[in-house]
């Protein structure tokens, strides 16, 4: 019988951070974490609201629901076309990543900064919820 002790280390498995309450019933753990760490960043100061990959309203990737008339802020240009005065449609590729918004007046891609954002944002978002795909995926093969 030996009498000599293992000297293997246990690493510990990092933690998912918190997720605050609103978000305890969100399916998707990932974008429930997204949604709290930006909440969280948000009332810290260090995070524009206007900045999110998440959003508050719709508990959703932001790409799932920009379309939605509640995203359209005239005042700071953001899904608007000044020239025509009208709110600007969102169409997202999710298979090549391409945002793309349209005027429907002009048919074109109101200029601004509001809307270079909206674009942005919406590419980091798609990132992050696919990055979450591919992870579900991995879990799924993993139990198979």
């Amino acid at each position: 019988m030996s009498t000599q002790r293992s000297t293997q280390t246990i690493t510990a498995v990092p933690a998912l951070p918190a997720v605050h309450e609103r978000y305890a019933d969100v399916a998707d753990r990932r974008l429930a974490v997204a949604l709290s760490t930006e909440d969280a960043a948000e009332e810290r100061g260090e995070l524009d609201p206007l900045e999110r990959t998440t959003c508050y309203t719709h508990r959703r990737w932001l790409h799932h629901c920009v379309s939605s008339p509640l995203h359209v802020i005239v005042v700071t240009g953001h899904r608007w076309c000044r020239r025509c005065e009208c709110a600007v449609n969102v169409a997202i590729d999710q298979l090549t990543g391409d945002v793309t918004l349209t005027c429907p007046k002009c048919h074109g891609m109101p200029p601004g900064a509001a809307n270079r954002q909206i674009v942005r944002c919406c590419r980091a978002s798609l990132a992050a919820a696919h990055d979450s795909d591919h992870d579900a995926v991995r879990a799924l093969r993993a139990v198979a």
